[in-house]
């Protein structure tokens, strides 16, 4: 049997390194690794779609990835912080009170304690208020995460919650008001990264297991000839792929690009899949990245940007997970910045962006231009998924069309759900064993009910 797995991301890379049937990977760039790419320049390693480090609840996913990069790994501790009203505060926010002025300290602290907000019925922003009070609310938890989705936090909902902001318990955040050490988020407390190479040493490890992968072959159109599926690409100059065909042809397959785009590639999709695929809202990324000549910058390893007034929401320091991702007595920092058409930075060119980033980290006091020896900006257009109000239905409809007609989906942009990379690669496992085990004889749905 022969399967086609449509984007050589992360997803992709795993599902075929644990097929037992040939296959393919069709990728539309040069070089495989989707988000997970990484940028060296200058003697300067980057991840260009924002920072990837290795940690999970599940030990099992960690161990596996530290496997597979082998003897490049290298161990690190967060120091992650705040930036509140020109102050450094500990993350998480709940966790750092005591960093913070007495007002502001007492008020998280109280409304924390005596809070009788009801518990949640339809949003996000209810979900704060119930959880953490007015305090935390209203200080950090909205105002950040309103800036990172780009959209109200009563727009949000409520199903990608649980599990990723954990609540702390009453004693932690005592605790911390007063001045006693405690931590939270515990389960990313330590993290892994790669010692060399960026976080796209994790794909390239999977793609020594990978066989066959196509770059350069950006999906176009998607159709059934009787069983089989075919998948041709877009036009390029020559009018081929990179290994000189512009039709490919499998039994099965395993889509890993974004929804939007199989969906649009796909022929004969109904109208109200389209619909509910183009209502689906996503958020694009730029980062702005930045080498110095000096390493005196704090060995920080992010810092969380909830003021309105400053473009970007979050920095981060790519030497503190490895150091040798800048040259000796050099270092590096990355602005993520969230932004949609029609916002007012989507449009900026990247100088301005540049300049812009290079202002907040001065007025920061983090960096100085005159030490500025590198730059990139980069635009990642599927950056994060948003799961407003509307998602889940639009999605459960789509989702289930795919899966009708047997095109499995895995991965961020093709399930469109907030995933790491740990939970990514449990899934594109499981859909490996799932395609493994099966007969692999795809049939047309009015055949599959007969």
């Amino acid at each position: 049997m022969a399967i086609g797995i449509l984007g050589g991301g992360l997803a992709g890379l795993t599902i075929a390194a644990h097929l037992d049937h040939d296959c393919e990977v069709l990728e539309k760039e040069s070089r495989g690794g989707g988000h997970c790419q990484t940028v060296q320049e200058q003697g300067f390693t980057y991840d260009a779609g924002g920072p990837h480090i290795i940690f999970s609840r599940n030990q099992e996913m960690v161990d596996y990835m530290v496997a597979l990069l082998g003897d490049n790994v290298h161990r690190a501790r967060r120091n992650n912080k705040i930036f509140y009203k020109g102050r450094y505060v500990k993350y998480p926010f709940e966790n750092g009170l005591f960093d913070l002025d007495p007002q502001d300290r007492f008020e998280c602290l109280y409304h924390y304690i005596k809070n009788d907000y009801p518990p949640p019925q339809t949003n996000f922003k209810e979900w704060i208020y119930h959880h953490f009070g007015k305090g935390l609310a209203e200080k950090y938890l909205i105002p950040y995460n309103e800036k990172i989705w780009n959209v109200p936090a009563e727009e949000l909902g409520l199903e990608w919650v649980e599990g990723r902001v954990p609540k702390p318990p009453i004693e932690d955040v005592i605790k911390a008001a007063v001045g006693v050490e405690t931590e939270g988020y515990t389960h990313q407390l330590y993290f892994h990264y790669p010692a060399h190479g960026g976080i796209e040493s994790l794909p390239r490890a999977m793609r020594e297991c990978v066989h066959n992968l196509v770059p350069d072959f950006p999906v176009e159109r998607i159709w059934k000839e009787g069983s089989r599926w075919c998948v041709s690409n877009s036009q390029s100059a020559q009018g081929q792929s990179s290994q000189g065909q512009s039709t490919r042809r499998y039994d099965a397959l395993v889509s890993t690009i974004p929804i939007q785009e199989l969906a649009a590639s796909l022929d004969g999709t109904p109208p109200e899949i389209l619909t509910a695929v183009n209502a689906l809202r996503y958020n694009s990324l730029v980062t702005v990245t930045i080498g110095l000549n000096t390493a005196r910058l704090p060995d920080y390893t992010a810092i969380y940007v909830p003021d309105p007034e400053v473009r970007f929401h979050r920095l981060s320091f790519p030497a503190s997970f490895s150091p040798h991702n800048a040259p000796p007595g050099q270092t590096i920092i990355q602005a993520e910045i969230t932004t949609n058409p029609g916002d007012g930075t989507h449009e900026l060119t990247d100088e301005e962006l540049l300049a812009d980033v290079i202002h907040d980290l001065q007025d920061m006091d983090l960096v100085r231009r005159s030490e500025v020896c590198y730059s990139r900006v980069l635009r990642t257009k599927y950056g994060y998924v948003v799961q407003n109000d509307d998602c889940r239905r639009h999605l459960h409809r789509a989702k289930a069309y795919f899966e009708q007609i047997g095109i499995p989906l895995c991965g961020r942009v093709a399930e469109f759900e907030y995933i790491n990379m740990d939970v990514c690669i449990e899934r594109a496992r499981k859909i490996a064993d799932r395609l493994n085990r099966e007969a692999l004889v795809p049939r047309d749905p009015v055949e599959a009910a007969v």
